[in-house]
């Protein structure tokens, strides 16, 4: 029997810095690399476009199961177009994070996320990682901040793109969307319970990727992965 490819699946709230670990683990490894979170940003993209509310259910998961996505390298494509500029905007991350409390929707993309599991492994980052696309996935790692730094990141970003922002309104959304998250009926954000903490407050990038590389290599080592 073939054993499907390994998965190293990195969760979190928003800002916490797991994005930046899970390509940096993959870039490592030479795995291929999910960001789940653009799924459900290209579903808000889309309801965005077709002027559907963002409290109608069925419409947005059938918006889900529809979804006219690729991704080609870097390049995310909606209906043929290049639409990553797009799913970057802050309109289209706040509708994306109320889209994604609706079960139908998340289900609408659950096989859609398990398909980017192909050799010779996957880092796959986002809020259900490892609780529910891959609970089977021998490395799990909740990546957490304080809510105040993560603010403080996000501020530095956008002013860095020229927006004009203030770090009282992005603490503010962020504590919406972290209690919008963990609160929802499925797959609430939450740490799988074998996931490896890291708290991101006072660690560099480097060495938040050291700790999740050092990990896999002790897993590697006993033959686990």
């Amino acid at each position: 029997m073939t054993l499907p490819a390994p998965v190293i699946a990195i969760d979190g709230p928003a800002a916490s810095g797991k994005g930046t670990l899970a390509k940096a683990v993959a870039r490592a490894l030479g795995w291929h690399y999910l960001e789940s979170g653009s799924l459900y940003r290209l579903v808000a993209l889309a309801a965005l476009r077709r002027g559907l509310a963002l409290d109608d259910e069925a419409a947005l998961a059938h918006a889900a199961a529809s979804l006219d996505a690729r991704f080609v390298g870097d390049t995310v494509l909606l209906g043929g177009e290049d639409v990553g500029p797009n799913l970057r905007e802050e309109a289209v991350g706040a509708a994306a994070s109320r889209v994604a409390v609706f079960p139908r929707v998340r289900s609408a993309l659950v096989e859609r996320q398990r398909a980017f599991r192909r050799p010779p492994g996957l880092v796959a980052e986002g809020r259900d990682m490892g609780t529910v696309i891959f609970p089977d996935a021998p490395l799990k790692a909740f990546v957490t901040a304080s809510a105040e730094e993560r603010a403080r990141r996000r501020y530095n970003q956008l002013i860095e793109k020229g927006n004009s922002v203030t770090i009282e309104s992005l603490l503010r959304d962020i504590r919406e969307r972290d209690a919008r998250d963990s609160s929802r009926a499925a797959a609430p954000l939450k740490p799988a319970v074998d996931a490896l903490i890291l708290d991101t407050t006072q660690l560099t990038a480097d060495q938040a990727v050291a700790r999740v590389l050092q990990s896999h290599a002790a897993l590697a080592k006993v033959g686990r992965i």
